[in-house]
C-alpha cells in the first residue's frame, strides 16, 4: 500500500472545550491529518471558497461542522456547502450537541453526509472523533484521489 496523503480537515467549531478535544483526538490518533479551524459560519464559507485571509486555504477532504454557530449557523453552511457546485463533494459530518430528531432529518435533507451527536464524557467525545476520522480516512474513498478502501462518500 502506498504511502497516504494528508487528510485536510475543517472543524467549525465556537466551543473551545470541544476545539480542544477534537484538536487531542486527531492528534493521538493520526499524523497525516491536518486540523483546521474556525469558529463560526461565515469563516468557514470564507476558507471553503478561499476568501479574503483563506485565499491560500487548502481544499478540505472532510468538515466537522457545529450547528449552533455565531454570525451563521451550521445549517445554513451546510446548505450553501451542498448546493455549490465546487464545495458540495466535500464530504461534511456535522457533529453537534444537538439529538432533536428534527436537527437529524433537516441535516439529511440538507445532503449531510453523517450526523453524530457529541457525548458529554470526555472519552466518549475522544472515541467518537476517533471513529469519524477513522471511518472518513480509512474506510471512506474520499474525492481528488484520498485515501481509504470503500466506496464514494
Amino acid at each position: 500500500m502506498s504511502e497516504a496523503r494528508e487528510i485536510e480537515v475543517l472543524l467549525v467549531e465556537d466551543d473551545a472545550g470541544d476545539v480542544l478535544l477534537v484538536q487531542e483526538a486527531f492528534e493521538d490518533h493520526k499524523v497525516r491529518n491536518r486540523l483546521h479551524h474556525v469558529s463560526d459560519g461565515e469563516e468557514a464559507l470564507r476558507f471553503l471558497r478561499r476568501e479574503g485571509d483563506f485565499a491560500d486555504a487548502p481544499r478540505p477532504d472532510l468538515v466537522l461542522l457545529d450547528l449552533n454557530l455565531p454570525r451563521k449557523d451550521g445549517r445554513e453552511v451546510l446548505r450553501e456547502v451542498k448546493g455549490d457546485d465546487e464545495l458540495r463533494s466535500i464530504p461534511v459530518v456535522v457533529l453537534t450537541t444537538s439529538e432533536a430528531e428534527e436537527d437529524v432529518l433537516r441535516s439529511y435533507d440538507l445532503h449531510a453526509n453523517a450526523y453524530v451527536t457529541k457525548p458529554v464524557d470526555f472519552e466518549r467525545f475522544i472515541e467518537i472523533v476517533r471513529k469519524v476520522d477513522e471511518f472518513f480516512v480509512t474506510v471512506v474513498k474520499l474525492p481528488g484521489g484520498g485515501p481509504g478502501g470503500g466506496g464514494q462518500v
